[in-house]
């Protein structure tokens, strides 16, 4: 019997035959074909690397079968994948073989499990429940918005919660690779102990989310970044990191108009590890110094562009570590969050992480 490592190995060489050696004379950098599939370099990378081969998710491979199943995808560059519809009928049906032949090599691999690697960090073992917890409203916001008065008629409780359109997006995405598991939502302030006990998924900043400030500034975990507490609304805040060469503050950047200061630039910080409250659950944190900088956070492991590219390198960048935390810049232009690339150094600033069965981590400012 073949082994899954073999297949494996199998499945990267036909990744690079096609892309060498799919059109004579017509040659494809994994430079290329990555803009051409709005991936990373590094990314396409990792799906050809016979050291350690990282199995591409179903929907990279429908793209890789778009892509070698005509060669006007490159027949002018920048080299491009079509959409569906631009296919005639025969390259449709070359589509539908290659993608057949590829999702054979890939079930054999990791059995048909659909998107298990673009949603590795947001999927949980089946029938373990799981409490993403956000910070409520305080009561000067929550005051300024009848809908959150339950007194009105049109009052709706989720009005009570903040970073809404980040639960939104990262409730959508655990439901959806977690179909067994019960997935509640629940307010910083309202835990109870089988809320603790769950896997926890944390929304927001020491300021408002008594969880998050629990698990960091009571220090439940051990981490070499930190987020400082704002002791007035109007404090920009920022978040110190351990470096070589000492603590690093890291703050988001403003720009002032027409009276307002508008973030341009936030600083956010994901973690993951071991539960301190159920060492046999997770907690998984997103958090920034503004709500863009949270929905951020959570866009990099959501965003149907990013999120197999972020996946990828945390497993190449933190093979089997128990815990990581990456502290990052989100860009906002003209007030809509863009997604982090965490495979761009610029993104990055700084990253650390503890293997298992070791106390001391590695920070790294990079």
């Amino acid at each position: 019997m073949v082994s899954p490592d073999d297949q494996a190995v199998e499945l990267v060489r036909r990744l690079r035959e096609l892309r060498k050696s799919r059109w004579p004379g017509a040659r494809v950098t994994q430079q290329q074909l990555a803009d051409a599939l709005a991936a990373s370099a590094p990314l396409v990378s990792s799906w050809e690397s016979l050291a350690r081969p990282v199995t591409p998710p179903e929907t990279r491979l429908e793209e890789y079968a778009r892509f070698f199943a005509t060669p006007r995808s490159v027949e002018r560059h920048p080299y491009r994948l079509l959409g569906l519809d631009e296919l005639t009928g025969d390259e449709r049906a070359e589509r539908d073989r290659l993608l057949d032949e590829l999702k054979v090599m890939r079930h054999a691999v990791r059995g048909p499990a659909g998107e298990d690697e673009a949603g590795g960090l947001l999927s949980f073992p089946p029938r373990e429940d799981v409490a993403i917890v956000c910070a409520p409203l305080p009561p000067q916001m929550r005051a300024k918005n009848p809908y959150s008065d339950p007194g009105n008629p049109d009052y709706d409780e989720l009005y009570n919660y903040t970073d809404l359109g980040a639960l939104v997006e990262l409730y959508g995405q655990i439901r959806a690779l977690n179909p067994e598991n019960k997935v509640q939502l629940r307010l910083s302030n309202a835990l109870g102990p089988a809320d603790y006990t769950s896997h926890l998924v944390l929304l927001g900043g020491v300021d408002w989310n008594d969880a998050t400030r629990d698990l960091f500034l009571k220090r439940r975990v051990e981490l070499p970044v930190r987020q400082v507490a704002r002791d007035d609304p109007d404090d920009v805040g920022w978040f110190e990191a351990d470096t070589e060469d000492g603590p690093v503050r890291f703050e988001p950047q403003f720009r002032d108009g027409a009276g307002q200061r508008e973030v341009i630039e936030d600083v956010a910080h994901v973690y993951h590890g071991p539960s301190p409250y159920n060492m046999e659950r997770t907690v998984l944190s997103f958090n920034g110094m503004y709500a863009s900088g949270t929905l951020g956070a959570v866009r990099a492991l959501t965003h149907f562009r990013f999120r197999d590219r972020n996946e990828s390198y945390v497993r190449e960048r933190l093979p089997g570590y128990a815990q990581w935390s990456l502290l990052m810049r989100v860009k906002i232009v003209n007030r809509q969050v863009v997604p982090p690339d965490w495979t761009d150094r610029r993104t990055r600033l700084h990253e650390w992480s503890t293997a298992v069965g070791f106390d001391r981590g590695q920070g790294r400012d990079v």
